[in-house]
């Protein structure tokens, strides 16, 4: 299993480029489920789990075609095994993505309950009950979600709680139902947007994404299109924290501020310089950073995916600061590893006290999930001495060859296998 060792205490200097947004590709990868023609998408990340999703469409009769260097053609018009299997999907929660678009176009669906991440309960029920109320027969046995419909029917949704993998699986769904169907109290988030953007360049009828209220007039068919996927914000946030705790100054390129108001607000907040541009980034860290609270919610609020982050940069700040979870029951366990490397964290329920140090030292600590993954980087980075994270699987699912951006930012990490 590979680790990742990182000699600390150099700063990040020099430009990088985001990758295409994990968050944003595997839904739209689904959406080649609902064409009758090839989707050609751009712009996409070669990670683990992108890559998991592909086998999954592959094996369900989807055609794929890669050049290598972002771009996918998916053509679905052979679709003939709507079955997601557990073997294929239980390191990967976005799989139930696929249950969606096959019942909407194939009239049936098996597809097994998924894993991912270990960062809390993330049921499904919302997505269940959406399909339900649009007329599908649903049941759970064995481990898999077993579903039919002769075809959708257009509905009103309201969502017990705001998700956004339930707000997307249901925006498939109703691309081809009958009538139209609207989706409250859905999520807001822009990966959510740019699944729309992406359903409507191949014919469907979709307003309000972005908002709280979505609304999808059912159409007979979807069609093929081009599409580049977004920039994938929480990698660009992770960067920028990165720089910020290791005292650097970095221009981050191809990608934008507006995806990530909250997090600029407070490395500001913690005395970093940022200049945002239309399509790039520039961050230049103080040489203390201030200790800053943050509150998560969901979005444009401070997103849960950047917690961890911020946690590890302040650990190094002057001062205390309050970190409270409100998504995730379960997305603290990466303080115990920072606490390993010298990190003064004391959690209590949904909230932790971080009184930043001086410096960090060197160990050796274990990712527990994606982003508690991308706090001990940044820890490795400050840290005095060497820095070895096991159980690195987790930043493949979430990060384009982080090693090799690090380094061009004059980093010293290797992967070790």
């Amino acid at each position: 299993m590979d680790k990742l060792l990182i000699r600390g205490g150099v700063p990040l200097v020099g430009e990088a480029a985001i990758s295409g947004a994990k968050n944003a590709a595997l839904p739209i990868i689904c959406a080649s489920l609902l064409s009758d023609g090839p989707l050609n998408l751009s712009n996409v990340p070669r990670l683990n789990d992108v890559a998991t999703m592909r086998r999954l469409i592959g094996q369900m009769g989807v055609a794929i075609a890669a050049d290598g260097d972002g771009a996918l053609t998916l053509d679905g018009r052979r679709l003939d095994n709507p079955v997601a299997p557990y073997e294929m999907v239980k390191t990967m929660r976005a799989s139930i993505l696929a249950l969606g678009p096959l019942l909407a176009r194939h009239g049936e669906a098996k597809v097994s309950l998924p894993g991912g991440c270990a960062i809390g309960a993330r049921p499904v029920d919302q997505h269940i009950k959406g399909l339900r109320a649009m007329g599908a027969e649903i049941r759970v046995e064995g481990g898999y979600v077993l579903a039919q419909a002769r075809r959708l029917k257009g509905a009103r949704i309201v969502t017990d709680m705001v998700t956004v993998t339930g707000t997307e699986n249901l925006m498939m769904a109703a691309t081809l139902a009958e009538g139209e169907t609207i989706i409250e109290n859905a999520a807001r988030e822009p990966e959510v947007v740019d699944l729309a953007n992406c359903l409507t360049a191949m014919g469907a009828r979709i307003s309000g994404a972005g908002s709280d209220r979505i609304s999808i007039q059912g159409v007979d068919r979807l069609h093929g299109a081009d599409h580049p996927v977004m920039p994938d914000r929480i990698e660009t946030g992770t960067y920028l924290c990165a720089a910020a705790a290791t005292r650097g100054e970095i221009l981050l390129t191809r990608t934008s501020a507006a995806l990530l108001d909250s997090v600029i607000d407070k490395l500001r907040e913690a005395g970093c310089v940022v200049d945002c541009r239309s399509d790039s980034i520039v961050l230049k860290a103080p040489r203390r950073l201030k200790p800053v609270s943050v509150r998560t919610a969901p979005y444009p609020a401070f997103p849960t995916d950047m917690q961890a982050q911020f946690m590890a940069i302040d650990s190094v700040a002057d001062g205390a600061a309050v970190i409270r979870e409100t998504i995730f029951e379960n997305r603290f366990m990466h303080a115990v590893e920072l606490i390993r490397l010298g990190a003064n964290i004391r959690i209590d329920a949904s909230n932790a006290v971080v009184t930043g140090v001086p410096a960090l030292d060197g160990a050796t600590v274990m990712a527990t999930d994606l982003r508690a993954s991308a706090s001990l980087v940044i820890a490795g980075l400050v840290a005095r001495g060497e820095t070895l994270i096991e159980r690195i699987y987790h930043l493949d699912r979430g990060y384009e060859r982080i090693e090799e951006k690090l380094t061009r930012l004059g980093a010293d990490v290797r992967r070790v296998r």
